[in-house]
């Protein structure tokens, strides 16, 4: 059976109507082009659906029962149709993120609330993991995309990595507040918080400080940069951690803020990377998400550059 949108549509128009000049005159079509669109409908249905008396169409019952079930075709085709356009317009869908804890804080909820501010119909799932957990999902295709430590390649995953570099929290009236850049010399043998020992970014530390021949003093052990936040506002301690941690606490208390955050030399880096499923194409929804996600990376980066 070979019956075409158009097909229904003059059927429906005819039955409304009662006359083919009519329909013909409501479609903007010519009277013989709806007659042949009736002809082969009934054609292809193998059934009459009206009598032709004198040049007039009297509709039988086939015809109404057959206007029933147009209707609903149609309907479901508008809507259909209604609904797509609402999808690439990105006004509905649903997005799925699993994100790190160092951006699950600030960052990611930023982001998800700027992105869906004129969007009341797109419904999010954001879930916090650990990095291994976030490349499991997105590589088996339950979530859109992930911001995770950078893992090692996997073919299963597109990745989009990022070298964060690190920057130097410090209280507001340190002596140390006042200098463009921060160096391992200038933190010699004074109280750090870090990430535990076996974290690239522990490790991208220990390194700078020993290429400067500087001592590195482990004070605080901490899973997330966000804690060392508040042990630096004591003045407990100093911290090396990244541009979304910093950015994130800036934003958050604004004018209020007891830190300050300064480039740190030589680089330490947090790497992270946008995962997306490498064997499923992104929705529209998901697609414009990772693009802002990327540019707010990109700009995290250029915030905090030792060459601004």
């Amino acid at each position: 059976m070979n019956i075409t949108i158009r097909q229904l549509q003059c059927f429906r128009e005819v039955m409304r109507t009662g006359s083919i000049s009519e329909a013909a005159r409501t479609l903007q079509r010519t009277q013989p082009a709806i007659s042949n669109m009736i002809a082969t409908l009934e054609e292809e249905l193998g059934v009459e659906l009206f009598e032709r008396q004198r040049g007039r169409l009297i509709r039988k019952p086939e015809a109404e029962y057959f206007l029933e079930e147009s209707e609903q075709i149609l309907e479901r085709l508008t809507k259909t149709a209604r609904t797509m356009k609402e999808i690439a317009g990105l006004e509905l869908g649903r997005l799925k993120i699993a994100c790190m804890p160092a951006a699950a804080g600030y960052l990611m909820p930023r982001l998800v609330a700027d992105f869906v501010q004129d969007k009341p119909k797109v419904n999010v799932s954001m879930m916090m993991r650990d990095s291994s957990v976030i490349e499991e999902w997105v590589a088996s295709q339950q979530y859109d995309l992930g911001l995770a430590e950078t893992p090692p390649p996997n073919r299963a995953l597109a990745i989009e990595a990022f070298d964060l570099r690190c920057v130097c929290a410090l209280p507001i009236n340190d002596p140390l507040a006042k200098k463009a850049i921060i160096t391992p010399e200038d933190l010699h043998g004074l109280p750090l918080a870090t990430l535990q020992e076996d974290h690239q970014n522990y490790k991208s530390s220990q390194k700078a400080f020993r290429s400067a021949g500087a001592k590195m003093n482990q004070r605080f052990e901490l899973l997330t940069f966000q804690p060392a936040l508040k042990l630096v506002e004591e003045g407990l301690c100093y911290c090396l951690c990244d541009p979304m941690t910093a950015s994130g606490y800036l934003q958050r208390f604004d004018d209020r803020a007891r830190l300050v955050f300064k480039p740190f030399a030589p680089e330490v880096i947090l790497s992270v990377a946008v995962l997306t499923p490498a064997h499923r194409a992104a929705s529209v929804l998901a697609g414009k998400f990772t693009e802002n996600l990327i540019n707010e990376l990109r700009r995290l980066n250029e915030q905090f550059d030792i060459n601004r």
